[in-house]
Formats: structure tokens, sequence, C-alpha cells
């Protein structure tokens, strides 16, 4: 059953560019969901290939297995491909049964070098969603990479797993330590810490600023769906990078949770001032001086009179997308779990600059209201003068990144849980039927190709060093020019 995988997808939930974060030294460039810590979704890699045919082969480079489910972006540094998915590809035959998995290939040729998998919590459907896998797309730094698991645990690996042969860091309990199994070098379980109670699956993508990680922790309902089991957990954290220890958080949401915590910090520098942006799980984007977790502001995304009705029948709506920060701008889309339906939403840009506690109607630039815009968990990919951002009804929009306006409107005729993303010049996104369509990234709607995987695209296609990722439900594919 496809329960949010909100990721990513966010949903995103979803990429793996590199670009220099802050307080970054001049090494290998950190890969994470989105081009760097403001998540814009675009590459700035060439050569990308605008035609491919699984059927036939044309400009495979070449395919990896994954499991039944996959919802995250891969992650591309060191030679090597991350990516989260389930267990159902059966990598090892000593781990049974359903498990979150991280699959690791060689990038050159797609071989599986190892993976770090997690049981399922016991609790089942309510905290931890069968089948679903890990749904959160990590960060990597160097020879590190942090994730949140189904287990609704940070975890801090090792990029080498056991291939290397050490056992490094202070955790040194793994169960499996053979040459594909993967070397724990802390991980925090925030639901024995901090009494987070996930709903149905905690699924943060983590950015890292300097030594401190930030991420959501799934905190949510109860399988009534109207009861708060952990109204005072926190929803936001942030962390050590090095250790996992806390260092600051907070449950701002409180008992206002509509559903469950499951989209993506962001950061940036905005009016001069560093901050970092949650999205709660009440609707409301907060903003945080990063070192200390004072609020800085805080914006409603759902308009007065809203309504929240069990089942998504109702007009207030989640934050599952990513909000992405440019020039001082932060622009974010609301949306609901994708079983609940479409509907009507919004999509704001917002200039937060200069201004503290709650956001009136004086830091709205635009806004696209349910008249125009439907429900989303799509994170904006932004080029120029341009955003391209999708929604759960199928529709990609291309829109005056100044004013909101439409230039054109392209139909999937299929739900969207991805993100578009641009690179060379093109737009791709896919769908829930599995086909990627490609388009010119231009005022001018003009499409250039569109194809089918085989089976559904919930994640977003990300490209590297001339190659085109993109992740099926089943299948890994690397594509490029031949």
């Amino acid at each position: 059953m496809k329960k949010f995988i909100l990721l990513i997808t966010t949903l995103g939930l979803l990429t793996s560019l590199f670009a220099k974060g802050p307080d970054e030294g001049d090494g290998e460039k950190p890969v994470m969901f989105g081009i760097d810590q403001a998540r814009n979704q675009i590459s700035y890699d060439t050569n990308i290939p605008a035609e491919w045919d699984p059927d036939t082969g044309k400009n495979i480079k070449w395919t990896a297995k994954l499991g039944s489910q996959t919802y995250t972006n891969p992650l591309i540094t060191g030679g090597k491909i991350f990516i989260a998915s389930n267990n159902e590809g059966k990598r090892n035959p000593k781990l049974t049964g359903d498990r979150g998995n991280i699959l690791v290939f060689n990038e050159a040729d797609g071989e599986f070098l190892w993976q770090a998998t997690h049981e399922k919590l016991p609790a089942g459907i309510v905290n931890d969603w069968p089948l679903q896998g890990i749904c959160s797309t990590g960060y990597i730094e160097g020879d590190r990479m942090w994730y949140v698991s189904n287990r609704c645990e940070i975890v801090c690996i090792d990029t080498e797993g056991f291939r290397d042969g050490e056992n490094d860091g202070p955790y040194k309990e793994e169960a499996e330590t053979s040459e594909i199994d993967f070397d724990i070098i802390w991980k925090v379980d925030m639901m024995d810490e901090w009494d987070v109670f996930p709903h149905n699956l905690a699924a943060g993508s983590p950015i890292i600023v300097g030594d401190i990680l930030y991420t959501v922790t799934g905190n949510g309902v109860d399988e009534s769906h109207i009861l708060l089991p952990s109204p005072d957990a926190p929803s936001f954290v942030a962390v050590d990078k090095n250790t996992g220890e806390l260092l600051w958080e907070d449950n701002s949401p409180g008992e206002n949770i509509l559903h469950g915590t499951w989209s993506n910090p962001a950061y940036g520098t905005i009016g001069g001032v560093e901050q970092v942006v949650f999205p709660g799980g009440d609707g409301i984007l907060y903003s945080f001086e990063p070192k200390t977790g004072k609020l800085l502001w805080k914006f409603d995304c759902n308009p007065k009179g809203s309504v929240w009705e069990l089942g998504g029948a109702g007009t207030k709506n989640n934050l599952i997308s990513t909000p992405v920060i440019l020039d001082d701008i932060v622009y974010i889309g609301v949306g609901q779990d994708p079983e609940h339906g479409e509907a009507p939403g919004h999509m704001w840009a917002l200039a937060p600059a200069g201004k503290s506690g709650e956001l009136d109607k004086s830091a709205v630039v635009w806004h696209l209201s349910g008249e125009e815009f439907n429900r989303t968990m799509s994170t904006p990919a932004i080029t120029g003068d341009l955003m391209f951002i999708s929604d759960l009804s199928g529709f990609l929009y291309c829109l005056d990144l100044k004013t909101g306006e439409k230039h054109w409107t392209y139909d999937t005729f299929a739900a969207i849980w991805g993100s578009p993303y641009v690179v060379d010049g093109k737009v791709y996104l896919g769908d829930e039927d599995g086909d990627v369509v490609v388009l010119k990234a231009s005022k001018e709607m003009e499409e250039l190709y569109e194809v089918n995987m085989g089976s559904a695209v919930y994640s977003t296609p990300i490209a590297e060093n001339g190659v085109l990722y993109i992740a099926s439900r089943t299948t890994l594919f690397a594509i490029a020019n031949q």
C-alpha cells in the first residue's frame, strides 16, 4: 500500500548535487536532497540525455535492482551511489523479512557494494508502515552519511561500510560485519530519547551546516488520527553531527499537529540573517536562529478560515514539500498525504527579511490560491526568472519567479509525488504511471520526450557527471549519451 513517502518525496523526496555549503572546506562537496542546503532542485551538469529507452537499451548505461518500493533520490559521491529502498531485493539472504535499506552501488557500472538494513518497528502500521523502506534522502559529507531510518533514528554511518575491514566510531554493536554490511558511527533513537511518536513513518531528509545537523522528527497522531500521544515531543531538532548530542529542540506545533511531520528543513541567509526554516506539521512555516534555536519568524500557510477534516476533505493542509530559499525569498506549497486525494492547495513566495514574529500579508510576495494550484508534495526547481513546480493532481507549472504568473501548464495525467528537476536547459519529471517527461526549460512550453520506466517514479531524477539517474519503484537507471 502506497503510504506517504513524503519526501519527498517528498516526499520527497530528492537530489544529489554538489554545491559548497556554509562552513564547508575545499574537499569533496556534500550531497543531499537539493543542490545545497537551500534545497533548489537544479543541476549545473551538462550533456544530459534528452532521450532514452529502457526497452531497447538506448542510452541506458546500466540498471540496478532496488526493493519493491523506492521513494528517495540517489546520492552520488566518491564513486558510489547511495539510495534508500526496502528489503525486497534480498541482497543479504541472512537478513530476511521486511526492513528499511540503504543500498550502495558502484557509480561506474552499478555493481552492488553493501547495504544498511533496519528492522521494522514492532508497533507496525502506526509508526512504521509495511514495505515502505527508508524514506529519507540522506546527507553525505566526506566519509560520513547521515539519514533518518524507518525506526525513527538519526543514523550516522561510514560511507565505506565494512568493506574497509574497520569498525569505526564509538558504536561497536553491529550484529553483521561482513563486507556487504554497514558500519554505524553513532545513532540516536528519537522515540526513546525524546519521546517522539512518528505517524506511519519518520521520513526527514537532514541538512548539515558546519557541525550541526537539522531534521524534522516525524512526530504525529496515533492510529485514531485524532489523539497526539506526544504533544511535548520535539518536531524539529539540531544535533552535533559528530556525536548525535542534542543541541536544541523545538515543539512549536505542539498539540496542533494535524497528521504527521514529514517535510525537510532548508538553510539560507535572508536579509543578512542566517536561518534554518522548518515546515511544521501544523501547516506553519518556522524560522530559527541556527545555533540557538531562537524563533525568528513564522507564517501560517493555511489562510484564515481553513478547516482540517479527517481523510483530507477539509481545506487546511500539511506542509510536505520542502521550502526553497533563494535571494531572500522562501518558496513553499501545501499538501497532504497522497492517500487523502486531490484538492485545492496553495503556493507561497514569502519575503521575511527584516520581520519577526508571526508574519502577515505584508511578507507575501505572491500567492497561488486553491483556484490556481492543487495540493503538492513537490519542491520547486528555480532557474533564472522561472520556477517549475508540480502538484499531486499531475500538473507541472512554469511560473514567473517574481510574480507567480503562469507561463504554461503541462498535464501528465498521473499523480506526481516527486519534484521537477532542471538540468542542461531541460526539465525532467516522473509520475505515478511510470512516465518521465522532458520539457524545455523556457517560458514557451515544448515537450521534448516522454518514456515509460516500467513502474512508478515517485522520486526526482538526478544528474551527475554527465549521467542522469532515475529511480523507479523497483529499479535504478543510469542514463548517458552513447
